[in-house]
């Protein structure tokens, strides 16, 4: 191999930027856009057919759908300011199940139907309260490669 033969960023020393959707990034790219589909077909339904039943429940699914798609949009599409989104996004999804799951659990008359994130989102596995945990270290550790 020559100097001809190697990359600009190697020339001058730059790092180059980290592809989010790469490695462990790729299983939460799938993971989110899972979790967006699921969230926006539900709530879709749900507002569709019968709205008034739950009102509350069916905006929180949709708010979660929104969300799940903001990062997934922003792990696909990668660099710097992506990845301070999706961060920030992971923050506020974390604190939304957080708050969702204790209110639900404290007072479960307040929610007529299950939301994406009832009880930490149990009927999800407990994914919706592990995912925002997994993106923000995978997004954490992403900044210092």
């Amino acid at each position: 191999m020559t100097d001809t033969d190697s990359t600009p960023a190697a020339d001058t020393g730059e790092k180059k930027p980290f592809d989010l959707g790469t490695g462990p990034g790729r299983v939460l790219v799938w993971f989110y856009g899972v979790f967006t589909v699921a969230a926006a077909s539900r709530s879709i339904v749900q507002m569709i057919l019968d709205f008034g039943k739950a009102p509350l429940s069916y905006v929180l699914s949709a708010v979660a759908a929104l969300v799940y798609g903001f990062i997934t949009y922003s792990l696909v599409r990668g660099g710097e300011k992506a990845r301070r989104t999706a961060l920030v996004c992971c923050a506020a999804e974390l604190a939304g199940v957080l708050i969702v799951g204790t209110w639900t659990l404290a007072d479960p008359s307040a929610f007529a139907d299950a939301t994406v994130w009832s009880d930490f989102g149990a009927g999800y596995l407990l994914i919706p309260v592990i995912l925002p945990v997994t993106g923000m270290i995978w997004l954490r550790r992403a900044k210092t490669v």
